[in-house]
């Protein structure tokens, strides 16, 4: 009973720690004369990322690898195809050249990079692939040329889509409360909610990865989810697709890279499926800047991309 009504409670965190935290990004970009893309791929994107750095260290600690790999790929696939589908059928996203140009293609490198180093069996023909110690650091390189990247485009102040609608500004002491807040709010919210969902799963003797894939990936992915939404209804773009793609990025180069330095993580050839849906999802995204109206996720390819996810989901299911 408890676990329920944290599981509801959870929900409501979320949905209020994305409203505090997108007020105080939106500030905190006005105040510092950044663009809102900026604090998007990084404030933002890092608070929304909580629960998957949380759910996975504790996983890899414990050598639950199923559920570390599972749901870091469950919530990059569910970020692009579920949050971004639903985010755009809300208000269509038009974003910067800059983002389809360079942060989204940084975001496949991010996969591509992965399952290459995730694959030692058919790369270099050993008996198993493992993501070591090792293949952690040059992901956590690779995290730190996305920062730098990330500070280099912090000055561009103004964008080529023009001014937003939001233009809230408060006091520094405000801003930085609502922030906190905000990232409190969201990480507890997304933990009760991977409990609580966990615990009914586990009761249904649904197997660990699937777990991952799904339901702790979802659980995972609910911060990013009400903050995109409510960065698509207060008509905050850069906010919304900063997020997830910013998301996407520390999930695999930062919060892999840590759980593998923790402990190595064994990887199944089954694994290598769910890899190649992150590529597709991303080259979906990238390729969805190019139809319709450019640079803009439309409210056809949200629907699009929500019937895909849903695809995914009933084939896992199956599958698994």
């Amino acid at each position: 009973m408890l676990q329920i009504f944290l599981l509801i409670l959870g929900f409501i965190l979320v949905v209020k720690g994305a409203d505090f935290l997108i007020k105080g990004a939106c500030s905190l970009a006005d105040r510092m004369k950044v663009s809102e893309l900026a604090v998007g791929l990084t404030v933002v994107a890092f608070g929304t990322s909580l629960p998957e750095l949380s759910v996975n260290i504790l996983a890899s600690v414990q050598g639950n690898s199923g559920i570390a790999i599972g749901n870091v790929l469950g919530s990059n696939i569910a970020n692009i195809l579920l949050i971004l589908g639903i985010s755009a059928v809300i208000y269509p996203l038009t974003v910067t050249r800059g983002t389809v140009l360079k942060e989204i293609p940084f975001c496949l490198l991010a996969v591509v990079v992965f399952g290459f180093l995730a694959n030692d069996r058919i790369i270099n023909a050993d008996g198993r692939s493992v993501l070591t110690r090792s293949d952690g650091l040059v992901m956590l390189s690779f995290f730190i040329i996305f920062i730098y990247y990330t500070i280099g485009i912090a000055k561009d102040v103004r964008k080529d889509i023009g001014d937003y609608v939001h233009k809230e500004k408060y006091g520094t002491v405000k801003t930085i409360v609502l922030i906190s807040l905000g990232i409190v709010s969201l990480s507890l919210g997304g933990k009760w909610i991977v409990d609580g969902a966990v615990f009914v799963a586990a009761g249904l003797g649904v197997s660990q990865t699937l777990i991952g894939l799904t339901i702790v990936a979802v659980g995972t992915s609910v911060p990013e989810l009400a903050t995109s939404v409510v960065a698509a209804l207060k008509k905050n773009p850069d906010i919304a697709v900063g997020n997830i793609v910013g998301s996407n990025i520390f999930n695999i180069f930062f919060i892999l890279g840590i759980s593998s330095i923790i402990r190595p993580l064994p990887m199944q050839a089954r694994d290598n499926i769910d890899i190649i849906v992150v590529i597709i999802a991303t080259l979906l995204l990238f390729l969805s800047m190019f139809t319709g109206k450019k640079r803009t996720l439309d409210r056809w390819e949200g629907c699009v991309f929500i019937f895909f996810y849903a695809a995914y989901i009933a084939l896992v299911i199956i599958l698994r």
